[in-house]
């Protein structure tokens, strides 16, 4: 794990990204943004009242004197925020209306990232996920051709690196929602300097079972070539089929994945939610993420039981993916 995030350190070196943290007043929020703003590896941005944030991290014993504070009542491009919201909103809102939502951190924090004030932002760890994606997907939308957000673990074994999707947002994601998702989590694989080879899962391999869940493996392997032809992906695979050689050899043996697979992409969220913890507990895998994909700019989510060093490494990859 600790190579993991030396690498991504590396990538960081002199890009200068700013991550901006809505829960500013949060001890581990605190704890983390003042150990990334003393290392220079990135600027972040607390938001909250200013008064309040210094005086829990003196409370908590550190020091942000490196961290930019945030304040969203004294804002001074407040004004021209709203205006942009509204737009941005394509009238569904009022200016009215569009004061008060800004005052809530997460939309404040999702327009700094719109605005380029910030390049990416992590909450989560007083929120609820749908608190945290709601004003992205208002505000930052998903990149053109991408329909929906979807979440991946990076699971970390020593030397090991897979990457599991979609283990996080989407419970019955269709076809064309899981060919995206196997398209945007070959781009993440890259980021973690993983060189994908993507396996379409399922209880099947290449046709030994037949059922409309199967056929939906099938189809989202068409639409993802289809989508991007230079990918690297095989399926339906049992999940021994894309990871064993031997298996592979005996159950799939014309296929371009031959038991060498490391991008699973699970059929349903039911599916990647028990898999990913399975790989967790019982293989010794550490399970970095969940990391969401499919935005214009990089939002992610913390789990509310997190700890300083977790709001630290997804920072990291926050600003990686900026």
């Amino acid at each position: 794990m600790s190579n993991l995030f030396e690498q991504i350190k590396e990538q960081l070196a002199n890009a200068d990204k700013k991550i901006v943290f809505p829960e500013g007043r949060d001890e581990r929020i605190l704890t983390a943004a003042s150990q990334l703003g003393a290392a220079g590896i990135v600027t972040p941005i607390l938001l909250g009242d200013k008064q309040e944030i210094m005086q829990k991290a003196e409370s908590a014993g550190v020091d942000v004197s490196a961290c930019r504070l945030i304040d969203p009542h004294d804002f001074p491009e407040f004004d021209e925020m709203i205006d942009m919201f509204v737009k941005r909103r394509k009238g569904k809102v009022t200016a009215g209306e569009a004061r008060q939502i800004l005052l809530d951190e997460n939309y404040f924090g999702t327009m700094l990232v719109y605005m380029d004030k910030a390049d990416g932002l992590v909450s989560g760890a007083a929120h609820s996920t749908s608190d945290t994606v709601r004003p992205a997907l208002q505000i930052i939308k998903t990149k053109d051709g991408i329909k929906k957000t979807s979440g991946v673990f990076i699971m970390v074994r020593n030397d090991e690196k897979y990457v599991f999707a979609d283990c996080a947002i989407n419970m019955s994601p269709d076809s064309q929602d899981l060919a995206e998702i196997a398209v945007e989590s070959a781009n993440t694989a890259k980021l973690f300097d993983v060189d994908p080879r993507i396996a379409m899962l399922s209880f099947s391999t290449k046709g030994s079972a037949q059922s409309e869940e199967t056929e939906k493996m099938v189809n989202a392997l068409e639409l993802a070539k289809e989508k991007n032809p230079s990918l690297v992906i095989d399926g339906e695979f049992q999940f021994d089929a894309a990871f064993v050689p031997s298996v592979a050899a005996k159950k799939a043996p014309n296929a371009v994945i031959k038991g060498d697979a490391n991008v699973f992409i699970f059929p349903s969220l039911e599916a990647g939610n028990i898999g990913y913890k399975i790989a967790q507990r019982l293989g010794e895998f550490e399970a970095v993420g969940p990391i969401l994909q499919g935005l214009n700019k990089p939002v992610n989510d913390l789990s509310r039981g997190c700890s300083a060093e977790d709001v630290y490494n997804l920072a990291l990859i926050t600003a990686a993916q900026a």
